[in-house]
């Protein structure tokens, strides 16, 4: 069966690539995106910052395929001093997702963040709150009885009596229900139409790429190198540790809190942890009602397959 054109219509519009670290989504993703005519859409959490390459793994390597480079999104647009959420994501996930379309492309959603795919696959609904705003300071200046009539008024079904005795979070409650309602009232919501494939090589395949990936970035691609030159750019360590595993461990070692065994040791060890939760997460999507495709070996053929299988049908934004 010839490859679909992404331009004709199809039963969805985003194909989302997940399973565990170091199980080869985005080699797979960047395949799939040459035959596809497709672009990537990033969902590793830790990806998005500039500076954090090995750590994080992106392996450029990967989205080449022959002599052209898979175009991706939402890689390497932050600073590591920025904070950045889910809410945030959403939005720039929409923005980028509407021009691929726009494009007449396909998009990759690729990533084992799983707060953040859940949050695109189960459309959840997120508000902004800003606490330093206006609207939090003229909320301060009224009293109690006053924020708890608007609460109710914003929020008639309200079941969390502590918003109700605490003040600051009487006021974030506000905010929060304000903002959904904000959001709700002037926002057309976006409608994503999913294909989701999940790859899974099996527990110890992972553990063993897990081990043979870290020995390499650790003894070979300067891993210890780039956490060192972070530090050295004013990062603090508490900052740099809550980017992920590597970071931690790196920095705890680098400080001295830690012998180097120990650092090797203790890190690979919470990787493998880190990648038994990421499927306890995926597990969880599929009990809620999201139906992930697990691709079997060959993992291309397989995945190409169920693409051009799936139901021919039409898929707006």
């Amino acid at each position: 069966m010839a490859d679909r054109n992404p331009n004709k219509n199809m039963a969805f519009n985003l194909i989302t690539l997940l399973g565990p670290t170091a199980s080869g989504k985005t080699r797979l993703a960047a395949l799939l995106c040459s035959r596809f005519q497709g672009e990537i859409i990033s969902c590793d959490s830790r990806q998005f910052y500039r500076g954090m390459d090995i750590g994080t793994g992106k392996d450029y390597t990967d989205y080449l395929v022959g002599e052209t480079k898979i175009p991706s999104h939402l890689l390497d647009f932050l600073n590591p001093s920025e904070d950045y959420d889910v809410f945030h994501y959403q939005h720039d996930f929409t923005k980028v997702f509407r021009d691929i379309i726009d494009r007449k492309k396909l998009s990759f959603l690729v990533g084992g963040s799983g707060l953040y795919l859940s949050s695109i696959l189960q459309q959840y609904r997120f508000a902004a709150v800003d606490l330093a705003g206006p609207r939090y300071q003229e909320l301060s200046t009224f009293p109690d009885e006053v924020l708890r009539e608007l609460l109710f008024k914003t929020t008639p079904t309200l079941h969390n009596t502590t918003d109700l005795i605490d003040r600051d979070r009487l006021i974030r409650a506000i905010i929060v229900a304000e903002g959904e309602k904000n959001r709700a009232d002037t926002e057309s919501s976006i409608q994503v139409s999913p294909l989701v494939l999940g790859i899974f090589p099996g527990r110890e395949v992972v553990k063993q790429h897990i081990a043979a990936r870290l020995k390499a970035r650790l003894e070979k691609e300067g891993m210890i190198d780039e956490v060192a030159a972070l530090l050295s750019s004013g990062i603090s360590p508490e900052r740099l540790k809550f980017f992920g595993l590597e970071y931690r461990y790196i920095t705890s070692f680098l400080l001295g809190e830690l012998s180097r065994a120990e650092m090797e040791e203790q890190l690979r060890f919470a990787i493998f942890n880190f990648a038994k939760r990421q499927m306890t997460w995926f597990r969880r999507m599929e009990k809620q009602g999201v139906q992930i495709n697990w691709l079997v070996e060959p993992w291309l053929e397989s995945a190409i397959s169920l693409i051009n299988s799936s139901p021919v049908e039409t898929a707006q934004v």
